[in-house]
């Protein structure tokens, strides 16, 4: 037979042991991609910046097809104020409808804008990699040619380059990424050196896993957050790069559209047309906080901190 006290004291167990289970927070185990995404999904802020993105890309690949109107042909009469003759957005000095050669110039924008980010981002991970895991007379090198390239002013570089290369689309990617990639590569070799006597590095090593493989297989995941929002918060530095540069005539040439190719006809003719550098204008602005509050975003909801 069971004792009384005995019977108390599993009684009383019982109830702590169900008051701890009530206590308890019960929370699903997440990943750390899966957490990060749980945030940034709660960050309405930088969900607004992401769909106002997602809507731009849209227009830039199918917005030219909404109209029945060429980007480059000379369909219409100059000036014409927007919604006349079926231009939803007017027409420019020659008669061309607005609409159709502002989304086909989002079309090249964008498209030098995430390029020439995405291509600096490899480019600094690898060297950035490279410096920061050998170590020595390497990373002296490496370190010594980066500062050297972050002493130019960034934009003599590529307004140097445009003029050697001339102007045009490919000629623009490779000034943008000629020393671009400085800042991604300076980043990826401090987080390096913070990984490089780690426990797990060590190991691998013992293993004998090759150089590259502990840098793109063990090292590169750790910080892959950092290279996103880094990433992310270049894309719109890249668009201003191109608009100006189209702007002053380094870039993008007429007849083909761009968004600084727009700014600088707007400009030209803001007394006759304010619609001309009103729409490019708002798109730019818009684009580029977008960019900005998705990268904040991004910044937040990927910090290992937050967790």
């Amino acid at each position: 037979m069971h004792r009384p006290q005995d019977i108390f004291d599993a009684g009383l167990f019982a109830t702590r042991k169900n008051q701890a289970d009530q206590e308890a927070i019960h929370r699903p185990s997440l990943t750390y991609w899966q957490d990060a995404g749980r945030r940034l999904f709660k960050n309405k802020v930088a969900m607004a910046g992401l769909l106002i993105i997602v809507l731009l890309v849209i227009l830039a690949l199918f917005g030219p097809y909404f109209v029945s109107f060429a980007y480059d042909a000379l369909e219409g009469l100059p000036y014409l104020a927007p919604g006349k003759d079926g231009h939803w957005l007017g027409t420019d000095s020659l008669g061309r409808d607005l609409w159709a050669r502002l989304w086909m110039g989002a079309r090249t924008s964008l498209l030098i804008g995430f390029s020439a980010a995405l291509v600096n981002a490899l480019i600094g991970t690898l060297i950035g990699g490279i410096s920061g895991y050998c170590g020595g007379a390497v990373d002296a090198v490496l370190m010594r040619l980066i500062d050297i390239l972050y002493g130019i002013p960034y934009l003599i570089v590529v307004i140097l380059m445009m003029v050697v290369m001339g102007p045009g689309f490919g000629s623009l990617i490779v000034a943008l990424i000629i020393v671009g990639w400085i800042s991604t590569a300076r980043l990826v070799r401090g987080q390096v050196l913070q990984l490089n006597n780690q426990e797990f590095i060590l190991a691998a090593r013992k293993l004998g896993s090759s150089p590259a493989r502990i840098i793109f297989r063990h090292m590169v995941p750790s910080f892959m957050g950092l290279i996103i929002t880094s990433m992310t918060m270049a894309i719109p530095y890249y668009i201003f790069s191109e608009a100006f540069l189209s702007y002053i005539g380094l870039g993008i040439r007429p007849p083909e559209s761009s968004w600084g190719i727009l700014a600088r006809e707007g400009v030209e003719q803001f007394q006759v047309a304010p619609h001309l550098i009103l729409f490019p204008a708002a798109v730019i602005s818009l684009a580029m906080l977008s960019f900005n509050l998705l990268g904040d975003g991004l910044r937040d909801a990927l910090d290992p901190k937050m967790r």
